[in-house]
Order: structure tokens, then sequence, then C-alpha cells
């Protein structure tokens, strides 16, 4: 676990603080609204893909550098998936134990792990706070009866008010997930959800739209006219009213999705968005790590079995390792770190990816975005910020901003 000492030693991207990414692909069921890298298997493997898990960590570690002179600071853990809270918590236990030993921890290294607010998986949350963890997020996605069982939950409104307070209890740091824009919601119906989510966990909250993705139940279901999402105005209300409420309780908007009390954003999800350095391990895992001052891009196997195969083979499932350019990265950059309010910051921009941010946005598009108040320029010209209303905006705006 961290020590007492600040770490001493660089990460290979400049000075920055590294993240792992763990993903467990295993779910009790598939959400119909859900297109992430999830399996449902009726006898989870858990001895097999613990042990794959934790020999690929130590093959990508070694890549990295690992000598006591030159192991990277590793800023945070995040155990995502699927449901990472199925993991037998000696696993996780045992993934931070070898974190610890392949990289120097930060002394307030941030980990977490997702759950479900069932009550098998609520009964776990001690072990994994014993093992390391002290940052849980919960998947409540609702707090209505009828929104949960729309959206294919496992889990009841009692049980996510359970799982809710359990984690109250045993950690610190808490955020939790809801699915807003479902069919037949009312702004009303809406402000009362967050008001009661809120009153039972006011340190972050993250905010997903319910969007049709290809592949999906929900996609069949929608084409057959069997619900109906509410339309782009009420949809945007539905967000502003999110940051009216959230501010009330002391949450402020830091990211487009993401609100937090100040001093509680999530630190592993801000190195996404600030583009830092982050290891990917587990099956369908990206990553973007630095080595000899190359940045590469990797991606592993997603289907579980041939991703442990692999491991168990060659010591890693990746399946592509490409170097990035300067205007990859450029444009990686800009389509991250316009999400935060903080903006992006123009020297480290050009650090980062060897390009000014002049160099890497259409000029014409760039100056009637500040115009029209989209973006903006801080500190006089150090930083590019994308306003309230630019954050609306933000999906068609960097489609004809970033080059």
């Amino acid at each position: 676990m961290p020590s007492d000492a600040p770490p001493t030693v660089a990460a290979p991207n400049g000075g920055e603080a590294l993240a792992l990414y763990v993903h467990w692909p295993f779910c009790l069921s598939k959400c119909p609204y859900c297109d992430f890298n999830s399996h449902v298997r009726d006898v989870i493997p858990q001895a097999r893909f613990g042990n794959a898990l934790r020999r690929e960590l130590a093959h990508e570690a070694a890549r990295i550098g690992t000598a006591r002179d030159t192991r990277p600071v590793l800023g945070s853990i995040f155990f995502g998936g699927g449901t990472p809270s199925l993991m037998e918590p000696a696993t996780v236990a045992a993934l931070i134990g070898d974190a610890g030993h392949l990289f120097r921890l930060s002394p307030d290294i941030e980990i977490t792990l997702e759950a479900n607010p069932t009550s098998v998986e609520t009964a776990r949350l001690r072990a994994f706070r014993d093992g390391g963890v002290n940052r849980i997020s919960v998947g409540l996605q609702s707090l209505d009866p009828e929104a949960l069982r729309f959206l294919g939950r496992e889990h009841t409104v009692p049980q996510a008010i359970a799982a809710l307070e359990q984690a109250r209890a045993l950690f610190g740091r808490i955020s939790f997930d809801l699915i807003y824009a479902r069919p037949e919601q009312s702004l009303a119906s809406w402000r009362g959800e967050l008001d009661a989510a809120l009153d039972l966990a006011s340190d972050h909250l993250s905010l997903y739209q319910l969007t049709i993705e290809p592949g999906t139940r929900f996609e069949s279901l929608y084409r057959q006219n069997r619900f109906h999402l509410p339309d782009d105005d009420l949809a945007a209300r539905l967000y502003e009213e999110t940051a009216r409420v959230a501010a009330r309780h002391g949450l402020l908007g830091y990211e487009v999705s993401n609100y937090a009390r100040p001093g509680a954003e999530s630190r592993h999800n801000l190195t996404y968005w600030r583009y830092g350095d982050y290891l990917g391990i587990g099956p369908g895992a990206h990553g973007r790590v630095t080595r000899d001052g190359v940045t590469y891009a990797t991606r592993r196997h997603r289907a579980p079995e041939p991703w442990a195969e692999r491991v168990e083979r060659t010591g890693t499932g990746t399946t592509h390792e490409d170097a990035l350019s300067p205007r990859e990265k450029a444009r990686e950059m800009l389509l991250m770190g316009l999400r935060l309010d903080e903006g992006i910051a123009a020297g480290r921009f050009a650090r980062r990816t060897g390009m000014s941010l002049g160099d890497a946005t259409d000029p014409g598009i760039l100056q009637a975005a500040l115009e029209e108040d989209y973006l903006r320029w801080d500190a006089g010209g150090a930083r590019l910020r994308a306003t309230a209303e630019g954050r609306l905006r933000l999906e068609s705006l960097l489609a004809a901003l970033v080059v």
C-alpha cells in the first residue's frame, strides 16, 4: 500500500503519474442498453481470469520499466467492467498488491471499484475495502422502480438505497451513476430522483443520457417503436436541471457528464480527460502508454476466453499497439480535454502532442465558436475551454473544430 514518503521517480510521459485500468468482463446479465465489453457466463472462471490479469499486469509493467530506479508512479487504479464487484475480493487485493510491487504508488492513490447494488455484491464491499479499495462507484442507474425494470437492472430501489448506505459507512469516497432522458421522464420526476440520490451520497455523480447503441436489445425494440425517447429539447432541459440540483447539494460539473464536490473529482478519469498515460489490462482494455518518448495506443482481445488464452501463451492479450503521430495525439487530446470545465492548457497541449492548439483546430470554426461564446480563451490565451452553452453542443462542435 502507499508509503508515507512522496514518490520521487517520474512517470514515463514526462513526470505525470500513470493510471491503471483493470477490466473484468463478466456480468450477471446483459442490460438491454449496454454495448460495453461484458459477457454472461453460467459459471465465472474466477481463478483463471484472476491469474491471467495478474500475469498480464506483470508483463506490461516490465515493458514500461520495473527496475527500482525506473518504476513509474501509479496515481490511480480503476476496476471496471463488466461487473468487477463479481470478482473475488482476494483477486482484487492481489492485483493491488502486485501493483505496489511493480510500480511506485502515490501516497494518495485512488483505487476505485465499480459495483452494482445487488445484495450479493453489497455483501462484498467490506472485503474490497480491506483489500485496498478506497473509492466505490455504484451502478445505481435509477431510483424509480419502473425505470429499473425498463433498464433491465437486477436490483430493486431498496437494494440501491441499502448499497449506498453501506458504501457510505465503509468508504471515504463514493460515486454513483444515473441514466437520464428515459421514456416518459419529466423534469419534476428527474428532480426528485436526483435529490433523493444526492441526499444518500453527495460526493460524485456520473450522468449518462440514454442512447440507442448498435447491437443492443434496445436497438431492436426502438426500431419496432416499442418505446420512445424524449426529444432533444427535453433532454437538454433534463441535463440543465441536473446541474442546478447537483449545485444545491454542493456538486459542481467538472466534466460534461460528471459532478463532484471540490476535491472529490475522479482522479482516474481526469487522467483520461487530461490525456495522461494509462495502462489498460483485461479483455478489450485500451491504453495510452509512452515508452522512450513514443506514445502508443494499445488494445486487447475483446472476447474473454481468447484473451485468456493469449495471456497464458504469451503473457499479454494485446492485439494492437500503434505509435501515435502528433496529429493523432492532438486530435485525441482535443476530443477529451474540451469535455472538462477547466479546458486544455495550451502549454501542456504542445508538450504532450508536439502541436499547438492553433495548428490542431480549424481556424474558421475556432473563430466562429469564440464569437458565439461556445469556446473561450482563458488566462490571456493560455487555456481553451468550452462554455456551458458550448458543452451542450460539444459533439457537433468537436466534429467541425478538430482537424
